[in-house]
């Protein structure tokens, strides 16, 4: 990772150690620090010009995300993605993004149907660029879109709970170019199904749509794995 990234920003409202922690974390979801690579307190410290203290708090925290491990003689490093994490967080996701579908078609109004349509229309112009980042930035915009038209807080709420996770395989799976027009084609049905009304043919897509991902991801894991 080129050290021209890994920059804090300093906020008023926010103690040393939490600024630290958030753009580490940052840095690992974005994958600008590569699953197994060592996390060394010193360089870390040097490179973001603090002292060790926020940044061996911030490792801690880190680790109890399950976004770092502590390896025996060796200290921190970035959690591998492993085929279980994925399934088990793709699982969760599968569940409420079906329900989330379901629910968003009966409970569409004018301003639900604008949002999601701007959506799928910015995303359909990230495809264009080839900026995976940017790409898995509007896929998250789209797939919030869904949830906020359920209308149902404490389902957008639990998602959120997830945010990081999900964000971690998103990139994963928006990386492979050659999956970038399936994508794009299962959002576009999606909205035409919610926009018609057709809530089975809308969480039929929809987990069509997830069970992908997890899939090209596994493929992905695999292969890294040989």
């Amino acid at each position: 990772m080129s050290s021209d990234k890994l920059k804090v920003n300093v906020n008023e409202y926010l103690p040393l150690r939490d600024v630290v922690f958030n753009t580490l974390r940052q840095a690992i979801i974005t994958g600008e620090f590569v699953p197994g690579e060592r996390l060394m307190e010193i360089a870390l410290a040097n490179r973001l010009g603090v002292s060790r203290t926020p940044v061996r708090e911030a490792i801690r925290k880190l680790e109890l995300e399950g976004l770092v491990v502590m390896i025996p003689r060796k200290g921190a490093e970035v959690a591998r993605i492993t085929e279980k994490d994925l399934r088990d967080v793709l699982e969760v996701r599968s569940s409420l993004e079906e329900l989330a579908a379901g629910l968003a078609t009966e409970r569409l109004d004018e301003s639900s149907r604008e949002k999601i349509q701007a959506a799928l229309d910015n995303f359909r112009e990230a495809i264009q660029t080839d900026d995976n980042p940017k790409i898995a930035d509007c896929d998250v915009e789209f797939h919030d879109a869904v949830f906020e038209a359920t209308q149902n807080k404490r389902l957008i709420q639990i998602i959120n709970n997830l945010r990081e996770q999900i964000y971690r395989y998103r990139l994963e799976y928006v990386k492979d170019t050659a999956y970038h027009a399936v994508l794009l084609k299962e959002h576009e049905e999606l909205v035409e199904a919610m926009f018609a009304g057709n809530k089975e043919r809308a969480k039929e897509i929809m987990k069509r749509h997830i069970d992908n991902q997890e899939e090209t991801v596994i493929k992905k894991i695999q292969e890294e794995e040989k």
